[in-house]
């Protein structure tokens, strides 16, 4: 098995650098939402440090752009393509399986559907380029750092406990969808709520209100979400805010709380790894809610 080739490497060292490099895209990827999130956040699709996808695609590009890694346009082109198809394939794969969308580059210029977007595109080209002529080389040296019996043995264990882990992680991940679902109902019903009742004098005030009880949004997608339905009711209702008595402004303070108390049991619903997942992807949205944004883009 070990010797197996494939485009002329061998099963061993596709298996080592599989898992090293899903490492250092785990090292990566935390790193760089940690400071974005200004918070430790553990990146990944399992609980343990490695991205699989990091390492399935670092591999996959050294295998299928090696015949051209001495042109570097044809290797920068190629990195370009090459990822972006994985990613995209990843994020359909995970949609349809788990029906939540992992991440969004909705925002972002020139992106498709939310899932891929030029701007990535094109960092992959470089990531590509950097990965043959400064990552390969390191991965390669440590590989060969131990004897080829150890390295069997670690990419064995590494493997079962792998396997064990992303079992885990699948069965958690399918409730995710479920209880995002379950969060967008209340955000829907408060939304409707809101632009019924037309009461607080201004958007800054409303914010205000809504923004004040801690834990009530999920990540900054949700907080973008809620500011951009909020802006739409104040809208709504215009200067009919401005004159309501304070009796009513009280009952839909009420009201808000009940909704956060009901939003808050939702969002802690769950397992320690839907909750972990939901903090290490914070644009995470429901299938139906990215679906929505999509068609409104």
């Amino acid at each position: 098995m070990w010797e197996l080739q494939i485009r002329g490497t061998d099963l061993y060292h596709i298996l080592n650098w599989l898992f090293i490099y899903s490492f250092l895209g785990w090292v990566w990827e935390s790193c760089y939402v940690s400071v974005k999130e200004k918070k430790l956040v553990n990146r990944g699709f399992v609980t343990g440090p490695v991205c699989t996808i990091y390492g399935f695609g670092a591999v996959s590009v050294y295998l299928i752009l090696k015949p051209v890694s001495g042109n570097l346009l044809l290797l920068y082109l190629g990195g370009v393509v090459v990822p972006t198809i994985l990613e995209y394939l990843t994020a359909v794969l995970m949609e349809n399986i788990f029906h939540t969308s992992w991440w969004d580059y909705s925002r972002n210029k020139y992106n498709f559907q939310g899932r891929i977007c030029l701007g990535a595109s094109l960092g992959w080209g470089i990531f590509s380029i950097i990965l043959f002529y400064g990552f390969h080389p390191i991965v390669e040296r440590i590989v060969s750092l131990y004897s080829v019996s150890v390295g069997k043995i670690l990419v064995g264990a590494a493997s079962l406990v792998y396997a064990v882990d992303f079992g885990m992680s699948f069965m958690n991940a399918m409730q995710i969808g479920e209880k995002l679902r379950n969060m967008d109902a209340v955000i829907d019903e408060l939304s409707e709520y809101i632009q019924s009742s037309r009461l607080f004098r201004s958007t800054e005030e409303l914010k205000e209100r809504l923004f004040a009880y801690p834990g009530f949004e999920h990540g900054t997608e949700l907080r973008r979400r809620l500011e951009a339905r909020f802006d739409a009711a104040v809208a709504f209702g215009g200067e009919e805010f401005k004159g309501r008595q304070e009796e009513r402004k009280t009952q839909i303070e009420e009201r808000i709380a009940l909704f956060r108390s009901r939003y808050e049991a939702v969002q802690n619903r769950g397992s320690r790894f839907t909750n972990r997942a939901m903090n290490a992807y914070p644009h995470m949205k429901s299938r139906a809610q990215a679906l929505r944004d999509r068609r409104k883009k």
